[in-house]
């Protein structure tokens, strides 16, 4: 039986722009073979193709993981702050966030009588 083609999508996105391209690929296509042949860096220039991160549907691929019609690979940005690092630094300073976002001082000590 010959291979067919199935449609899948590349999508990125950045705080100012998204694309997302679709693409007729082969049925036993490979996530990381289909983003290296896509056109992606023509919209994104600073798009490492062999070495992003890139995941189906926001998960990420594992090895030898072939795509199945309708899939959206998706490829991420490096994150701007390590979120461990985050928290660490957060409770150093004796911080939490409030729900909503904002900053609230974490109360220490006992209070007296």
């Amino acid at each position: 039986m010959p291979a067919q083609d199935i449609t899948v999508e590349i999508a990125y996105a950045t705080p100012e722009r998204q694309v997302i391209l679709e693409l007729q690929v082969a049925d036993a296509a490979v996530p990381r073979e289909v983003v290296a042949n896509s056109n992606i860096d023509t919209y994104f220039p600073e798009i490492d193709k062999q070495l992003c991160d890139i995941g189906i549907f926001g998960k990420a691929i594992r090895p030898g993981q072939t795509l199945e019609n309708g899939d959206r690979i998706e490829i991420y940005r490096p994150l701007l702050a390590d979120p461990k690092e985050v928290r660490k630094r957060r409770a150093a300073e004796g911080m939490r966030m409030k729900k909503g976002g904002g900053k609230e001082e974490v109360e220490t000590g006992s209070k007296a009588n």
